[in-house]
């Protein structure tokens, strides 16, 4: 194979690859084998008609296209590879002629990885507040894990708001009951706004083995029509009252939960914090910078890679759906929009995605970025203990080489984040 020409336009090229007669009539021959079991010839059973036969009655061209349909893999990846493009997009096979010598030239368009000029990308600033972590903050933490740990406790005495009280309640609208209203052995948490306003107010004094009526009206609003705005009775008889009795805040209380005091819950518990708002911190910063760097960049972004990076974000969220149990049709259907139309709402998101790729590779580039065998390796480590794989199968499931691709843009946005400058927020200069 031979490439014979390949024009420039903008971030596109088109390019002719000659395939010599020996090449061309493999691939003809492959197509005559593979579909000779098709052709129906009089006098003949299927796939004993001979290759010459068939084309001296369909005419000679008659396997041209499927051949030239299974040299143009071959064909474009030798091109890309002489030429050293680097094809975005889906690429066009446009035209194909064959000689009087049998020899076959294929004519491909395609997208390629738009120029770029990198605008500042170094000593740029953007705000980054501080981390504090508030004893507020730690305490609230604290007070979840004792209501984690917490056990209900019955009481003799009369039941008061924060309270849990079983019950047994039947509600009736002009002495008739209604759907929904009665239930047995029911634990309701008074204070927690479960029942219609009134309820839970009137329970309040009530006493394990005291029955009341409790007259109430249904708000204005309730979802069910028949009942909005109706004065009803319900009857209740109260079986237990019971509180929840948190545990004692000391170092007992930490040592259940695998710390030896309680200081020392409390500071692995602000070193979580601390952690988690410095990620957050720095992201934000990281992303303030990189979009400052994407704005100084100058690029010609094809339109074939914004759609592209459309069709990944709608396999990503198609599979997400499919993670929660629902087909994608189903989910269209519930939002009442389509796929197309669903498609068009992921275009801002991925113009923005692509820019700053294409902003992370000429920086990668611009700063011979590279990425070692124990960067690769760390990553397999990091994606099977992700996705429950044994760290040394992951290559066999991954592309190698957009791998290498990705680490690279992580490793440039690094670099932007490494030589940023951090400001104080305009609130905290205002101060």
């Amino acid at each position: 194979m031979i490439v014979k020409s390949c024009k420039n336009e903008k971030n596109s090229v088109t390019f002719e690859v000659e395939l010599d007669a020996a090449e061309f009539e493999k691939h003809v021959n492959a197509a005559y084998l593979k579909n000779r079991s098709r052709i129906m010839i009089p006098g003949f059973r299927k796939g004993k008609a001979s290759r010459s036969l068939i084309e001296s009655m369909y005419g000679a061209d008659f396997f041209h296209n499927d051949a030239v349909d299974a040299a143009a893999p071959e064909a474009f990846n030798f091109a890309v590879e002489d030429q050293k493009l680097q094809p975005v997009g889906r690429p066009a096979l446009t035209d194909f002629n064959v000689s009087a010598e049998k020899t076959a030239v294929l004519t491909f368009r395609t997208d390629v990885w738009p120029e770029v000029t990198l605008g500042q990308y170094k000593g740029l600033e953007a705000e980054k507040s501080p981390v504090e972590v508030t004893e507020e903050e730690i305490n609230e933490d604290v007070e979840r894990m004792r209501k984690q740990n917490a056990r209900m406790v019955t009481v003799e005495r009369a039941a008061q708001m924060g309270d849990t009280v079983n019950i047994d309640y039947a509600g009736t609208k002009d002495g008739v009951a209604f759907e929904g209203g009665s239930a047995e052995g029911h634990d309701l948490e008074l204070g927690s706004n479960s029942f219609i306003p009134g309820f839970e107010e009137k329970l309040v004094g009530i006493k394990a083995g005291e029955e009341r009526d409790l007259d109430l009206t249904f708000p204005e609003d309730y979802h069910a029509a028949e009942l909005a705005g109706a004065a009803v009775v319900f009857h209740v008889k109260c079986n237990e009252v019971k509180f929840e009795e948190l545990p004692e805040l000391d170092d007992e209380f930490a040592k259940d939960n695998d710390f030896d005091t309680l200081d020392e819950l409390k500071a692995d518990i602000r070193k979580r914090h601390t952690e988690q708002k410095e990620t957050a911190a720095k992201n934000l910063f990281t992303d303030a910078l990189v979009d400052q760097a994407v704005a100084n960049m100058t690029a010609d972004i094809p339109a074939s890679m914004v759609e592209e990076r459309m069709d990944g974000i709608l396999n990503e969220y198609s599979q997400y759906i499919s993670s929660m149990g629902m087909k994608m049709e189903d989910y269209l259907k519930m939002t009442g929009t389509t796929l197309p139309a669903f498609r068009e709402t992921t275009r801002a998101t991925a113009e923005k995605q692509t820019r700053t790729d294409v902003l992370l590779s000429a920086v990668a580039d611009a700063e011979d970025i590279q990425v070692t065998d124990e960067d690769k390796q760390a990553e397999y480590k990091r994606m099977g203990e992700s996705y429950g794989i044994d760290p040394n199968d992951v290559e066999k499931y991954v592309n190698v080489e957009e791998l290498v691709a990705e680490l690279r843009r992580r490793k440039a946005m690094e670099f932007i984040t490494d030589n940023g400058v951090a400001v104080a927020p305009k609130e905290e200069k205002a101060e």
